[in-house]
């Protein structure tokens, strides 16, 4: 099924049909750059081909053409015909597609017909901004706070194992970082996410409190945007540490990633250090790159002892617009296939978690450009090569036994974990989803 769906896509080029009708014409009256972005064309339209056939594969989650995944393949098809038509700037030929396609994609429906309900969403936010060939820039649309993106991230983290995993593999290495140290200062960025409750390092405070002898003297800077949220969380951190009698403190910068500096951290000589990363780093992956590089510089001249980075573990900041739709739609195909295998097919939970988290991360990689487009995951092989550039090392993590126990006990089946050059990736019936990592300054 999925090679026919390829050829299908590749025909379609070759022969000029629909919005590929652009790169027909004959090589004989090109000029050589003009041949040159003729190829070039023809080259990103096959990967994206290629793309299809893997989206399609978990898409239709490799079921027989009948019982209905024909259907399925023609939304396959018609959602990248669509895509392809807003590459191009049609309007009027992707205003069609988007509401043929709206009549069969159902947020109640399969997890094929829902995950492309969020991607059609994205094309008509992207369709509706775009400009007119040749104009200069695409979109500036933001994603805002709002209460439903809220209720939906502490689903999230209740429902799925993602963010849960990525806090068991940060506080076991942050334990061992920790053994038999007297003073320890964790600098958290982004917060826990902005989750309430600061559920990761009740859990740290927890395995610390378990240990015989002396406790440690704990101190936790949380990095964020809000100072009213981080204080919040503060406090009740400093109600928890105090009721198990662990000596506590909490500091609050507040201050987006970009504009850090080494002098907002109040660092004590004596005390070990730990920066704690937990999907924040990839916001900062600019056109520039210099951002995220400037960023890893300073907290490398921290010196901390261990830096904990979890990222997604996909390829969704490509230059080529339908490469990174494909890419995402692959993605974002195998994680609502998993939401099938942890809720009921009508439990509004699962509608908030797709729409208002996960939908809004579609919806960002799709229909936003420049500044405006903060999801930019990559690959865990591009994150290794960004913090070697930066001073650090890679910490080899050596806990897959108790990684593989937590993952028995806390997710559904399906879920995977594989050990990659160090690096733990959690995956979905072997699609990588997120890879935890831990790196030391030189």
């Amino acid at each position: 099924m999925c090679n026919l769906v390829k050829s299908m896509v590749i025909t379609n080029v070759m022969s000029g049909s629909g919005s590929g009708s652009m790169y027909t014409g004959g090589f004989n009256s090109l000029s050589r750059i003009q041949i040159r972005d003729h190829i070039s064309a023809y080259t990103r339209r096959y990967m994206a081909a290629e793309a299809m056939e893997e989206a399609a594969s978990t898409l239709l989650g490799g079921e027989p053409e009948e019982e209905g995944s024909g259907d399925g393949m023609k939304l396959v098809q018609k959602l990248i015909s669509c895509a392809e038509a807003v590459a191009c700037r049609d309007k009027t030929h992707a205003s069609a597609l988007l509401y043929e396609l709206r009549t069969n994609a159902q947020v109640f429906g399969t997890s094929f017909q829902r995950v492309a309900s969020c991607f059609i969403q994205a094309l008509s936010d992207r369709l509706a901004l775009v400009q007119p060939l040749g104009a200069v820039g695409v979109t500036t649309k933001t994603i805002g706070v709002s209460s439903e993106k809220d209720e939906a991230l502490h689903l999230v983290y209740d429902i799925c194992p993602h963010i849960r995993f990525s806090h068991f593999v940060a506080n076991t290495s942050i334990l061992e970082t920790f053994e038999g140290e007297s003073y320890v200062h964790v600098i958290d960025l982004g917060m826990t996410l902005g989750l309430q409750h600061g559920y990761q390092w009740r859990n740290l405070m927890d395995s610390l409190a378990s240990r015989k002898g002396r406790l440690p003297r704990l101190r936790i800077t949380g990095v964020g945007n809000s100072g009213e949220r981080l204080e919040a969380i503060g406090n009740e951190l400093k109600l928890y540490a105090q009721n198990m009698e662990l000596e506590f403190e909490f500091l609050a910068v507040e201050s987006n990633l970009e504009n850090l500096n080494a002098e907002d951290f109040s660092l004590i000589d004596g005390e070990v250090l730990v920066i704690n990363s937990i999907l924040q780093l990839h916001c900062l992956v600019k056109e520039s790159r210099g951002a995220l590089n400037s960023v890893l510089q300073t907290l490398c001249e921290l010196s901390p002892k261990l830096m904990v980075l979890v990222e997604q573990d996909s390829s969704h900041n490509g230059p080529f617009f339908l490469g990174r739709f494909m890419e995402a739609l692959h993605n974002y195909s195998a994680i609502f296939d998993s939401l099938d295998a942890m809720l009921p097919k009508y439990d509004t939970r699962r509608a908030k978690v797709e729409q208002f988290y996960f939908g809004e991360e579609i919806k960002n990689i799709v229909s936003c450009e420049g500044p405006a487009r903060v999801e930019r995951h990559e690959r865990v092989d591009q994150w290794r090569r960004r913090m070697r550039r930066a001073g650090f090392q890679p910490a080899p993590l050596k806990i897959i036994t108790q990684a593989t126990k937590w993952l028995e006990m806390n997710a559904s089946e399906g879920y995977t974990i594989v050990e990659d050059k160090g690096c733990f990736v959690l995956g979905w019936k072997s699609k990588p989803i997120i890879a935890a990592s831990c790196w030391r300054c030189c």
